[in-house]
């Protein structure tokens, strides 16, 4: 019998309890999980160096994580100039051992700061969420939600659904039409590109040295031969950057991103010629 064929019956029958004041302090004490997401160019990396910088002048203690900087491994980078040394993650990272690592060399890790986070691999996610509930360390994630075909990169799937906090980073990215962007797209030439590796940490200009923005002069650790690229965003892993071929590094050399509203990246309208271009250098 519901509520409203029993007017007497109490609404609140279906919520759980609170806990007395005095048993409380039994509920046990976890570290928490938050997301901050948004498109390319929103401040992102400068939010997450600046959340590191507060917490660090509070007496915490705290590691840097990184996955596939545009800068190239080992480091976050802001666009308005601020890096720090972080830890580069591949795909077969376990971050538990990271973390367990540090403590061996007597370093009390009171929270994780993950810039790229939509490189993690679901499983990488689980061990956040290990490590929030059963070693009480607060992770602060950043990261782009959606690739650029408009869907959810596996690690930003999961973190939507383990975190215990969501926030769209507030600074505003527009679209070349002035309404919010919300969608990376890739360019090459003046056309939007619908297919394609999932993970392309691409330039839009061609480096003077002829390599590929992409490459790092000494990239990191990637898993063995069995990693591989593909169109499906599961199979995809955060090391793939770096295990793409020749011809798809070619091909990022001539690649372009370009934060659009979602109309005019439903159409591929990249507006007046020259509006988009430069919109997000990645360099």
């Amino acid at each position: 019998m519901t509520a409203v064929e029993n007017p007497g019956a109490d609404p609140t029958d279906a919520l759980s309890p609170v806990p007395a004041w005095g048993s409380r302090r039994e509920l046990p004490n976890v570290g928490r999980i938050k997301f901050s997401y948004g498109p390319m160019d929103c401040g992102k990396s400068t939010l997450a160096l600046q959340i590191d910088h507060n917490l660090a002048r509070q007496g915490r203690q705290g590691l840097l994580l990184v996955s596939n900087d545009r800068s190239g491994p080992g480091q976050i980078t802001s666009r308005i100039g601020i890096t720090r040394e972080a830890i580069e993650l591949d795909g077969a990272t376990d971050l538990r051992t990271v973390v367990r690592r540090a403590w061996e060399q007597g370093t009390h890790v009171d929270y994780l700061i993950v810039d790229e986070a939509q490189f993690l691999s679901p499983e990488q996610v689980e061990q956040l969420g290990e490590l929030a509930d059963e070693a009480t360390v607060d992770v602060y994630c950043f990261g782009i939600a959606t690739d650029f075909r408009s869907r959810l990169f596996p690690g930003a799937q999961r973190l939507f659904e383990l975190a215990d906090e969501l926030q769209p980073v507030q600074v505003e990215v527009l679209c070349w039409c002035g309404l919010p962007g919300r969608f990376n797209a890739r360019v090459s030439g003046e056309r939007v590109l619908r297919t394609g590796d999932t993970v392309v940490v691409a330039d839009t200009a061609e480096p003077a040295d002829g390599n590929d923005a992409d490459t790092p002069s000494d990239p990191p650790a990637v898993p063995g031969p069995g990693t591989h690229t593909s169109d499906d965003a599961s199979d995809v892993s955060s090391a793939e950057v770096n295990q793409a071929t020749p011809r798809a590094r070619e091909e990022a050399a001539t690649v372009r991103y370009q934060v659009l509203c979602r109309r005019h990246y439903r159409l591929g309208d990249l507006g007046p010629a020259g509006s988009g271009h430069g919109q997000l250098r990645l360099t």
